[in-house]
């Protein structure tokens, strides 16, 4: 790497086109009933390599029962002004106990723990507790959503860290309602937030009752430099359960799009830059809710869970995994999105599962039949697909499919929990759009070692679709 810029790329197509093919991921591995520590599984992907499709190093946690979920790094293409800084530690929350983990990546192969900052030293500091999303800043500090107190109550906020872990507070002075993702544009002198519920009732499971009172349907947006909400958008029944959040990549696009979980939406939204920078939204894609046999209620919701944007603004990918697919849409237009395809990788519709479909909703997803579980290399692939990862050329798309153990339980039971989870790539012509199971790719973390474990988020060393922020040309990250 030049010594004249930081890490990363100085713009998304540059990412795309000039960006090195991934070589291994990072893959958080969640024990389901915590008797041993979480570990993060180093995953070689290299066809050339005598290891591909294979795990290669395991790092566990010092602790036990920590549900690592999602991940960021120190330093990615938000630094890339900075020549000092260096995309050198993984952040890595652990959503149950409130730690935050520094992973060191410098040996890429066998990373190794560098420091962490404890759940109680967090809460007693800022009163936050249960991190989720981070995202590094391009002054060098680190900021992680968060979604309670301590006492397990919900409240969303974020919690600044220093580039050495160092707690340094609230990065806002109130509280949300509810907190999840985020993701900040600066050109736009914006940010906004998304929010899931209450952490005393998801870690429970699942309660449909609870919809109303401890789960979210809104959208914050900041002001970046105040720190202070300045519009809050109200989704209504058609964006419940607003979770993933991902702003166009090339900086100076002023949309983006949320997936509503629950109501299983595709929420488009765009700042006005001329109307005080006011964000107007509008359900982009809308996914009926299949009318279904012996399950939990008499209809089914695709249940979105991730979504992720091409490094060239093209292609949507989103995963329902509860209907069990992945679908992709071309968003030229963005405000506009057409369906190119969908994949499906068994979900709770499986065909010779217990639950039965009618035959309306089978027309209406595209089907003439129930899917059948997808199988590859005699692995049969648990759940249905979760977190979504896009290689920078955009032509290999990595799908996990655990969502949080106790609903992973809750929803595919020890078949999932006690019976682990994968991780399976599937092929994207660029040109078309069209989806193909890589038949020579699989882990199986049914099969690990000490057991079996849930993989959850990705990461490439190099930094990846969804966890890079660029920033417009000229401008800082505070501009």
């Amino acid at each position: 790497m030049s010594c004249c810029h930081g890490p990363g790329f100085s713009t998304p197509l540059e990412a795309r086109s000039s960006g090195e093919i991934e070589k291994l991921i990072y893959v958080p591995c969640v024990i389901h009933d915590g008797s041993r520590p979480d570990y993060l599984a180093t995953v070689d992907v290299d066809p050339s390599s005598e290891t591909f499709s294979q795990v290669i190093h395991r790092l566990p946690m010092p602790f036990s029962g920590d549900e690592l979920h999602h991940s960021g790094w120190n330093a990615c293409s938000s630094c890339y002004g900075d020549s000092s800084a260096k995309r050198s530690l993984l952040i890595l929350p652990a959503l149950k106990t409130g730690r935050v983990y520094a992973i060191d990546v410098s040996s890429e192969k066998a990373p190794k723990i560098h420091k962490w900052v404890d759940g109680e030293a967090i809460a007693k500091a800022t009163g936050l507790a249960y991190p989720h999303s981070s995202h590094c800043l391009g002054d060098g500090n680190i900021l992680v959503s968060t979604m309670g107190l301590a006492d397990g109550s919900a409240a969303g906020n974020f919690l600044l860290l220093g580039p050495d872990l160092s707690i340094k507070g609230k990065w806002a002075e109130n509280n949300t309602p509810y907190g999840y993702d985020f993701w900040y544009q600066p050109y736009f002198n914006t940010m906004i937030s998304t929010e899931f519920g209450t952490p005393n009732k998801f870690f429970q499971g699942f309660n449909p009752a609870d919809v109303g009172s401890d789960y979210g349907s809104k959208l914050y947006v900041w002001d970046w430099k105040e720190h202070t909400v300045r519009q809050t958008i109200e989704l209504g029944p058609k964006g419940l359960i607003p979770l993933e959040i991902r702003f166009a990549h090339d900086p100076v696009k002023p949309w983006g799009f949320v997936g509503a979980a629950l109501s299983s939406n595709i929420v488009f939204f765009q700042i006005d830059a001329e109307n005080n920078r006011h964000v107007n939204h509008s359900f982009a894609i809308e996914q009926p809710w299949a009318e279904v046999t012996n399950w939990a209620l008499p209809t089914l919701p695709p249940l979105i869970t991730d979504i992720l944007l091409s490094l060239d603004d093209k292609y949507l990918f989103f995963s329902n995994w509860l209907r069990g697919d992945v679908n992709v849409y071309d968003v030229s237009d963005p405000a506009n999105p057409v369906f190119k395809d969908r994949l499906f990788i068994g979900g709770s519709i499986e065909r010779g599962g217990a639950v039965k479909v009618s035959e309306k909703s089978l027309a209406e997803i595209g089907l003439t039949e129930q899917p059948e579980r997808l199988v590859v290399k005699g692995v049969p692939v648990k759940g249905g697909p979760q977190m979504l990862q896009l290689s920078l050329d955009g032509k290999r798309l990595y799908v996990t499919n655990s969502l949080l153990s106790p609903w992973d339980h809750q929803f595919y039971g020890e078949g999932l929990t006690r019976g682990g989870s994968q991780l399976i790539r599937i092929n994207v012509d660029t040109e078309t759009g069209k989806l193909s199971v890589d038949e020579d790719f699989i882990i199986d973390f049914g099969a690990e070692p000490d057991g079996p474990v849930l993989a959850h988020e990705c990461r490439y060393p190099g930094g990846d679709c969804s966890s890079d922020i660029w920033l417009a040309p000229g401008k800082t990250w505070f501009d």
